[in-house]
């Protein structure tokens, strides 16, 4: 998976001419970040920004919190240079997940009245494989144990009563469909993200003169073995390059197909402009409130200081270490909604594969809200599996979804490239003449619901 991902990235930045890594950052800010407050131009169901929330609800969480303390944990502070390794290349493998569920995506009118697309869409449309969705709809796989542990760390909470108040909310929350999804997550997300970045902001600044040879500490077991000290094993080379890649590859879902689902929902003129968000979204994921986590943790030495605790319980005692009991607290509330929101995020994905298998009809509707009920099951039932188990289980189901959403832009590159030309020769150039180019051509993908 490792050189399967780095190398799948290495080589769409090349042929993207590196627009979506260091090219055209000044491009990407502007539609992205620039245009938060804009409702789009173009058919979809909600607007660019919204659908990128919908998808950072299930990047900025769970995977750069207690996913970067594990990785520490397991592979040393040089995994930090491995997740950020996997980030860059994985910026053009987003975009071409975008690309793809613009492309491919269809409506439901008679059932939801939105746009979407999943990996089972673009099997059947791209690829003209009619089967297959069904299995991908029973994998679901949450992480409440990262609530649990944060609230029992930080307020003493119960964890049976943390969980039945973490399923209610978030059965209420999906139970509004796409449009009450998209409406939270694009204000709960930016604003907690906003507020986590200055938490670790202010360890850093209470830490400054440190940070060198924090980020050279960084660098340096990358490349080289770091010894046990204290209550840390020591870690290998090659641990700090399998946990790095393994948990980068979860926090900011590059390769896995996810951009496929949250995307195609989108308002854009042109699926190359959303494909911008390939760009901003792991950039904010991996690059930076990563940074900030595993800087936290460096500097409050709490991975070495507190060996038997893990996962995001970690990054709770690293806040507790520098602010005091406030910071613990902070930080039991923060996991606390970013796991909420990685919950909401991974069951819109899921239901995807419901409504492609029941197709745009009545029982798409009923097999719906069954399915809500089914998804909730592991965050009541098994959040007190142990974070090792749990991580090992995320990461076969996302060795599964790279190695079909890789099949994906490897069969279906020609198209990629041709709507990636289209945008920058054709489009664009009109565009800064003053002028309203025709809209992107391309055949209308089947209405799913006549053959799902």
């Amino acid at each position: 998976m490792t050189v399967a991902l780095v190398g799948t990235g290495l080589y769409l930045g090349i042929r993207f001419g590196f627009r979506y890594n260091f090219r055209k950052v000044g491009f990407n800010f502007k539609n992205t970040f620039g245009k938060m407050f804009r409702k789009g131009e173009g058919a979809g169901t909600v607007s660019g920004f919204a659908a990128a929330c919908t998808a950072m609800a299930n990047t900025i969480g769970v995977g750069n919190i207690g996913g970067v303390a594990t990785a520490i944990v397991a592979g040393g502070p040089g995994a930090v240079f491995w997740m950020w390794v996997s980030g860059l290349p994985g910026m053009s493998a987003k975009a071409c997940e975008i690309i793809l569920g613009q492309r491919y995506r269809v409506k439901y009118s008679q059932s939801m009245d939105e746009y979407m697309c999943d990996r089972s869409f673009v099997m059947r449309n791209a690829l003209g494989w009619k089967k297959g969705a069904v299995a991908l709809a029973v994998a679901c796989c949450v992480q409440t144990e990262s609530v649990t542990g944060a609230l029992q760390e930080g307020f003493g909470i119960d964890p049976t009563i943390s969980v039945i108040v973490l399923g209610l909310t978030c059965f209420l929350t999906i139970a509004g469909g796409l449009k009450r999804i998209s409406s939270i997550m694009e204000r709960v997300v930016p604003f907690m993200a906003m507020l986590y970045i200055l938490g670790g902001i202010g360890i850093l600044l209470m830490n400054l003169p440190q940070v060198p040879s924090a980020v050279a500490l960084i660098f340096k077991s990358a490349f080289t073995p770091m010894a046990g000290v204290g209550g840390f094993a020591g870690a290998t080379v090659r641990d700090a390059i399998r946990c790095g890649i393994a948990r980068g590859l979860y926090s900011n879902d590059a390769g896995t197909g996810y951009g496929i689902i949250a995307h195609a929902s989108a308002k854009t003129d042109h699926p190359v402009r959303q494909a911008s968000w390939g760009w901003g979204e792991v950039f904010l994921d991996t690059i930076v409130v990563c940074s900030v986590t595993a800087l936290s943790l460096i500097l409050t030495n709490a991975y070495i200081d507190y060996p038997d605790v893990d996962s995001a319980q970690l990054t709770t005692v690293a806040f507790k270490v520098a602010f005091g009991p406030f910071g613990g607290r902070f930080m039991a509330i923060a996991i606390t909604i970013f796991a909420w929101t990685t919950i909401i995020g991974m069951y819109y994905s899921c239901e995807k594969s419901v409504n492609y298998a029941f197709g745009d009809t009545k029982a798409n509707r009923r097999a719906t809200w069954v399915y809500m009920v089914y998804y909730m099951l592991p965050c009541v039932l098994f959040y007190n599996i142990e974070a090792d188990t749990l991580w090992a289980m995320t990461d076969l189901l996302s060795a599964i979804y790279v190695i079909i959403t890789l099949l994906f832009i490897y069969s279906k590159q020609k198209e990629i490239f041709r709507l990636f030309h289209d945008f920058w020769d054709r489009f664009v150039p009109v565009q800064e003449r003053g002028e309203h180019p025709e809209p992107v051509v391309y055949g209308q993908a089947p209405d799913a619901g006549k053959e799902g």
